[in-house]
């Protein structure tokens, strides 16, 4: 589904790039290449980034940021068997996924390369999940991005508008969607003000003079990481 392709590549975007001493002996940059690519359908390349993560989860089980990228993958598989209206096949995909990207966040719950990941699938993820399921994907979502922004506090001015636009809007939106509108405001607000330049300033404000966020269609990472 578009929607996991959108979000997987937000993920990665928003999340900075990591030292050697953050990230586990594994081909980092080129999985999220693969996954980029794959998710925007380039099925061999999709096969290879799961394959990669695959062989790193044999080898440690307990890798955090191959089982967030593992996770994220089945999600994807699981929307495209929704999709053919394989339930049977989709169901577990889905519930194997999001497992793994709760393993993994619970693995290392202050890595940017894993809470992002699994905030942005799960914030999109929610739009199209029945009630019941979206309200506590839409939690945890917007907890991982307030957890995200906890942990850029130092430095998250000196961010690019394109990221700390994200962010907020994610926020932003998460809150609104959640019926919490002092919340969602604060982040709009917060929004136009840090991150007036952003992509997303503008649904941002459209939200603060309607109390709507208009679509976005069309709208995505992928003219940006290639």
């Amino acid at each position: 589904m578009w929607f996991i392709n959108l979000l997987v590549a937000l993920a990665v975007m928003l999340a900075p790039s990591q030292s050697s001493e953050e990230v586990p002996a594994w081909d980092y940059n080129t999985v999220r290449a693969d996954m980029f690519a794959g998710l925007g359908g380039d099925a061999v390349r999709f096969s290879r980034a799961m394959a990669a993560c695959e062989r790193t989860l044999a080898r440690e089980p307990k890798h955090p940021e191959a089982l967030v990228w593992h996770g994220s993958g089945l999600f994807f598989q699981a929307g495209q068997a929704f999709r053919r209206g394989d339930l049977a096949s989709g169901g577990p995909l889905w519930e194997r996924g999001l497992a793994e990207m709760n393993e993994a966040v619970s693995l290392a719950p202050d890595s940017l390369a894993v809470v992002i990941p699994r905030g942005a699938v799960l914030l999109q993820a929610a739009r199209f999940a029945p009630p019941a399921m979206a309200a506590p994907l839409l939690e945890t979502g917007v907890r991982d991005y307030e957890h995200v922004l906890e942990l850029q506090q130092a430095y998250f001015h000196t961010l690019g508008e394109h990221p700390k636009g994200e962010l907020l809007f994610g926020l932003a939106d998460g809150y609104a969607r959640l019926g919490n509108k002092v919340k969602a405001r604060a982040y709009f607000d917060r929004l136009i003000t840090d991150a007036p330049g952003s992509g997303q300033a503008p649904r941002g404000r459209a939200w603060l003079e309607t109390g709507i966020v208009p679509d976005a269609p069309g709208l995505g990472c992928f003219g940006c990481h290639k």
